[in-house]
């Protein structure tokens, strides 16, 4: 129902408008007043790249910022990463992400993107404080943080939209009626825009970013193999857009018997997986969903990494800018 009146197929979200608007306004004075001065923002001492997005939502945020990481290395900065930590519950931070943290304190995206880089790793729900503590710990070029376009209590040297190919902004409005945290204007201020996916809508000088599975990896044992070879597959995706991880699969033309789809940071059980197949099938998941499984994973389950992939001139264009700012 919420997709269908975001996208502008249910009229019901005009019933909603007169919260938008209300939305809308809080969202210009608190903008308002981080520029002017009443609100206070902190600035830290090295280059900070924001990632985020305009709408609610899985955008792909994740795979761009592991992307962002792996590139920015093989060119020789030492990298950074903060996160708010969102669905963790750490009862302290600014809390490091290290090899026994897990997904339950601090979030699944953060022990998602650690796992995969190592890289330095901060979470607080005041990124600031996140990059201090790793400030004290690293000699850092630069910091990226995942998600926080909206946190301006932070300053931001770089700004990278991430924007759904597919469902683009929806019907343009801002939460309840419409899925933007901003309007679709804010495009004009940002440095990068990454269209996620082939899109039928024109976004000026955006990169398209494309997402390319690995082979598919057993949980317990970490065998590989292509994902096309695991039979009677049970997928299930808690994402933002969990059909964007099924219709991959059937491009993929995987053997998939049933496709089930839970909430974004979905927390899972035991019991609650092990119904949905019996020992003869196969459990298949994303990564982001696996970080939270690894304790109670079986032998019959299997999960699927993926990588971003983008053109050239991004990276070009982005390590310029980061030398731009170097040099001032």
């Amino acid at each position: 129902m919420i997709a269908r009146i975001w996208s502008g197929k249910n009229k019901l979200y005009w019933l909603l408008i007169p919260f938008s608007l209300l939305y809308g306004l809080v969202v210009v004075i608190r903008k308002t007043c981080y520029r002017i001065g009443i609100f206070k923002s902190w600035r830290a001492p090295i280059p900070v790249i924001v990632v985020g997005n305009l709408s609610v939502g899985g955008n792909g945020k994740t795979p761009l910022v592991i992307y962002l990481v792996e590139q920015l290395r093989i060119r020789g900065y030492k990298v950074g990463v903060v996160s708010r930590g969102y669905g963790g519950s750490s009862e302290h931070y600014p809390l490091i992400v290290n090899e026994t943290t897990s997904a339950h304190i601090a979030g699944d995206e953060p022990v998602l993107v650690y796992q995969r880089t190592k890289v330095p790793f901060a979470v607080s729900p005041k990124r600031s404080e996140a990059i201090k503590l790793l400030l004290t710990q690293h000699k850092l070029d630069l910091i990226i943080t995942d998600d926080g376009l909206q946190h301006y209590a932070l300053q931001r040297d770089i700004e990278i939209v991430v924007v759904d190919g597919k469902n683009g902004f929806g019907n343009g409005w801002y939460l309840p009626a419409g899925p933007m945290r901003e309007l679709p204007s804010r495009l004009k201020c940002v440095d990068f825009v990454v269209v996620n996916g082939q899109s039928h809508h024109v976004y000026q000088h955006a990169y398209l970013m494309t997402l390319l599975p690995h082979k598919a990896i057993n949980m317990l044992t970490g065998e590989q193999k292509p994902v096309t070879e695991l039979q009677s597959v049970c997928a299930i995706a808690g994402i933002g857009d969990p059909n964007r991880f099924f219709n991959m699969l059937k491009v993929l033309n995987v053997d998939v018997i049933n496709n089930v789809s839970f909430t974004d940071h979905q927390k899972y059980s035991l019991q609650q997986l092990s119904n949905l197949v019996d020992s003869s099938g196969i459990l298949l998941m994303t990564e982001k969903d696996a970080v939270k499984c690894v304790s109670f994973a079986q032998n019959n389950w299997w999960y699927l990494p993926i990588d971003a992939i983008l053109p050239t001139p991004f990276i070009e264009n982005l390590t310029h800018k980061i030398n731009q700012l170097k040099n001032i």
